[in-house]
């Protein structure tokens, strides 16, 4: 059985930006997910346990250490191809449908094996990426910024004026963050936040 990653509380990036930006993050450059990756992510996670739909997503997130939240959404039409394909069996269970894999889901698993083993390796390098000292202080840095924000927003609410200081804080700490990304790809923000070529 493959070595389960565990969640290194990282989770905390998606949790305060929301499910759009992890979203974003598993598309961008070094992406976490292709096309058709959660259908075999699911039914490996089947050939180890039958599983209700709410474990299955427990479980992927497991496997992303946290950074990717599945909604019922994207997992459900998933478990229902896959039964439709004849890959899971189905049925309910103290008022939950639980899913169980099929033999012709376990060798649709090991005809397809590299693709399997490719989907958890890409998910394990991208997810090593948090490990490090480095990232964990940089998201203890990010979780401190975001609460004293928040925390400072409900203390002034009745304050328009500190409210108008708190926002330009966090619009220049945003305009600074925009042009190091765009330093990074060669391009640079103009004021109204819009990419620009790069000058050489």
């Amino acid at each position: 059985m493959r070595n389960r990653q565990k969640d290194f509380g990282f989770g905390a990036w998606a949790e305060f930006c929301g499910p759009r930006a992890a979203g974003r993050a598993r598309r961008g450059r070094g992406r976490m997910f292709d096309r058709g990756d959660l259908r075999y992510m699911i039914l490996r996670l089947l050939a180890e346990q039958p599983m209700h739909g709410y474990e299955v997503m427990q479980a992927l997130s497991r496997e992303a250490a946290g950074l990717y939240s599945p909604s019922a959404g994207s997992v459900y039409p998933v478990l229902q191809l896959l039964q439709d394909q004849g890959y899971v069996t189905s049925e309910e269970r103290d008022g939950k449908r639980v899913y169980e894999i099929t033999d012709t889901g376990r060798a649709f698993l090991e005809e397809n094996s590299d693709r399997v083993d490719d989907v958890f390796d890409r998910i394990s390098d991208y997810t090593s990426r948090f490990r490090g000292s480095e990232m964990r202080d940089l998201t203890r840095s990010f979780i401190r910024f975001a609460q004293a924000s928040f925390e400072e927003a409900v203390r002034k609410a009745d304050d328009s004026g500190a409210l108008d200081e708190l926002k330009d804080i966090l619009d220049r700490a945003t305009q600074e963050m925009e042009e190091m990304a765009g330093r990074g790809n060669g391009t640079t923000q103009d004021s109204g936040g819009n990419e620009q070529p790069g000058r050489s």
